[in-house]
């Protein structure tokens, strides 16, 4: 006769192990949680110095630069902050790049004023920029969705905005030109969803480079979107 001692034994149904989480994970946050500070502090900083730079040109009507000099200053300083990254020089390089920027968007708002409501459209350009910014970054530290796909699309679509604006500046088309600003604008929203998340989820861990990723979206979504407002209130 079977002993029902032993059926029980085996059978019972004991409470699952529960394994501490590996301390891997507790250095990844913490990592991730400091590159995102110190983003946001350089980001504040270099927005700041790069809006005083801009002032600047419009309070002393600098000569705008040119496009070929835009070209070869964004590109160079670009490739200096990514040569310098982990250097003692990267923090200099970031702010030349970002003060550069913000000399050649000196003369933009300097003519943005000289239409009606150039003021104005400057404004609701800065506040919808703002807005974007802050809402798509809450989107993806809140949610933390994995925006990683997208990166293909972008660059490609960036690409051709590129072309296409080098384009409406040579041939002179002033819909293509606003076309392209409004492509623009949704491409920028795009990488700063793209930029927060890798940053989120540890795709990149350096702040500098981090930093210059978001500043370029901002900058490109804030002179889109004036050019767009500022082409609305032209045809008033």
């Amino acid at each position: 006769m079977d002993n029902p001692n032993r059926h029980s034994a085996a059978t019972a149904t004991y409470p699952a192990v529960v394994l501490p989480a590996p301390a891997t994970t507790g250095v990844a946050s913490a990592r991730t949680a400091r590159v995102l500070r110190n983003t946001y502090a350089l980001l504040s900083q270099t927005l700041l110095f790069s809006a005083a730079v801009a002032a600047a040109g419009v309070a002393f009507a600098l000569p705008a630069p040119g496009l070929l000099i835009t070209l070869a200053g964004y590109f160079g300083l670009l490739f200096a902050v990514y040569k310098l990254r982990n250097s003692g020089w990267a923090l200099p390089a970031v702010f030349a790049l970002t003060g550069f920027m913000g000399y050649t968007l000196g003369p933009v708002l300097a003519r943005t004023l000289t239409l009606p409501g150039g003021a104005q459209t400057i404004v609701l350009a800065l506040a919808a920029t703002g807005a974007t910014f802050l809402a798509l970054s809450a989107w993806v530290l809140s949610t933390r969705r994995d925006f990683s796909f997208m990166g293909g699309f972008l660059f490609a679509g960036m690409v051709v905005a590129l072309l296409a604006g080098l384009g409406a500046v040579f041939f002179e088309l002033p819909a293509l030109g606003l076309a392209v600003s409004a492509m623009v604008a949704l491409l920028s929203a795009g990488l700063i969803l793209f930029e927060t998340s890798r940053i989120v989820h540890g795709g990149e861990t350096n702040y500098v480079l981090a930093t210059v990723g978001l500043y370029v979206s901002i900058f490109n979504l804030f002179t889109s979107l004036l050019s767009l407002f500022g082409f609305g209130n032209a045809d008033e």
